[in-house]
């Protein structure tokens, strides 16, 4: 099995701002980048080789004779998709400027024609002088999209234009480039989240553990890469993406008129919500009281996905979960073949674990083909990982 995502490179200048891209790497990959780092070797004075390894969990090259076997600076600039250089010196973005490839970094640059950002930071003076600025025009010129500084306070107790931006920011930023590319566009995307509840009476209900982050993760990032949303939300406390549509719902009932209602007209559904099995055969109009409550007497929900797969249409893609806690592969496979499913991502929730958490883990399987092993990772990532399938399969 192998791992599949959106692949980042990200170039690390040699200024004091380099510290501040180990945050930036773990952000990234928050949002469902995989990260390669490449390093100037005048960087390492301040961050080194080990630091970037530990948190990309990738090797980290910073000469063009390195692993010469490889030709690093073409295998690296054929493999990415994005290229990030944060922070960016002004010798960097001069050298970048004048085309020169004097270090790996910069024979990348030159090897890739994927969309390039540029995150300057530098002491405000160095940001205004004429070269810079003229630096700076030539690679707008050429494509590269290249961030203001903030202003704020650097090195020492100089404040100005140069400070180094907020993860946040950068990534804000990228996003926008990313955006021009996106491969959603013009799609429509039900996600379901959350998990039902089938009142017992007017105070109680039979109910499950999910959170929906996992759902409401996966409409954010439909949304980023320019889907149209509608996101069906199961008891959900949670901020609702922006841009999506949302359908509240509590039950598995009302979820199945919501899915009757949408799913028709979509092209993706991603089953993520957990649906309720069952429901009491008789809902109490008043609350039961403790000395009545012997047994409550249950009878089976529909099954939403399985009801839907005799309404599928040549090129719908179908996208299911199955949380497991004992022959994961085995249940999920069987449940990926008698549901119809695309794809299905199968996880062990033995002791609770997953439910409410930002970290996931588990196995994506395919009705055509091996599967793929989601080491533990956030479940923005996985959510990414989802789409890249569901990409693939839309054509």
């Amino acid at each position: 099995m192998s791992r599949t995502g959106r692949e980042l490179l990200l170039g690390v200048g040699g200024g004091i701002a380099a510290y501040k891209s180990a945050d930036l790497v773990r952000r990234l990959q928050d949002h469902g980048y995989l990260v390669t780092v490449v390093p100037t070797p005048a960087s390492l004075n301040f961050v080194g080789s080990a630091t970037w390894e530990a948190l990309t969990n990738r090797p980290v090259y910073t000469q063009v004779w390195e692993s010469v076997h490889e030709v690093p600076h073409i295998s690296l600039a054929q493999s990415t998709d994005y290229i990030v250089i944060a922070p960016a010196t002004a010798d960097l973005i001069a050298r970048i400027a004048q085309g020169r490839a004097d270090d790996l970094l910069t024979n990348v640059l030159l090897a890739s024609s994927c969309p390039k950002m540029i995150v300057p930071s530098m002491h405000p003076n160095m940001w205004l002088d004429p070269a810079t600025v003229a630096n700076v025009a030539t690679l707008r010129d050429r494509g590269f999209t290249v961030m203001n500084p903030e202003v704020g306070r650097l090195t020492g107790s100089d404040i100005g234009a140069g400070r180094f931006p907020e993860s946040a920011a950068i990534i804000a930023v990228l996003t926008q480039l990313v955006a021009h590319n996106s491969d959603l566009i013009g799609k429509n995307i039900v996600v379901t989240a959350g998990g039902t509840r089938e009142a017992i009476d007017p105070v109680r209900f039979i109910g499950n553990r999910s959170s929906g982050k996992q759902g409401y993760a996966i409409a954010q990032a439909a949304l980023s890469r320019g889907a149209n949303v509608r996101l069906i939300s199961a008891n959900c406390e949670l901020a609702i993406p922006s841009g999506a549509h949302v359908t509240q719902v509590e039950s598995t009932e009302q979820m199945q008129v919501a899915l009757a209602e949408y799913f028709p007209s979509c092209d993706v559904l991603i089953m993520c919500a957990a649906v309720a099995d069952a429901r009491p055969k008789v809902l109490s109009e008043n609350k039961i009281k403790k000395s009545d409550f012997d047994s409550i007497d249950l009878i089976a929900n529909p099954d939403l996905l399985a009801s839907l797969t005799h309404q599928k249409k040549p090129g719908q893609i179908m996208v299911g979960f199955a949380a497991e806690t004992i022959d994961l592969k085995s249940n999920a496979q069987a449940k990926l073949k008698d549901k119809g499913l695309d794809l299905i991502f199968a996880n062990d929730v033995s002791g609770g674990a997953v439910f409410g958490s930002d970290q996931t883990a588990g196995t994506l399987l395919f009705c055509d083909g091996p599967g793929i092993e989601i080491l533990p990772t956030s479940k923005d990532t996985l959510a990414h990982e989802l789409l890249n399938q569901v990409v693939h399969r839309l054509g």
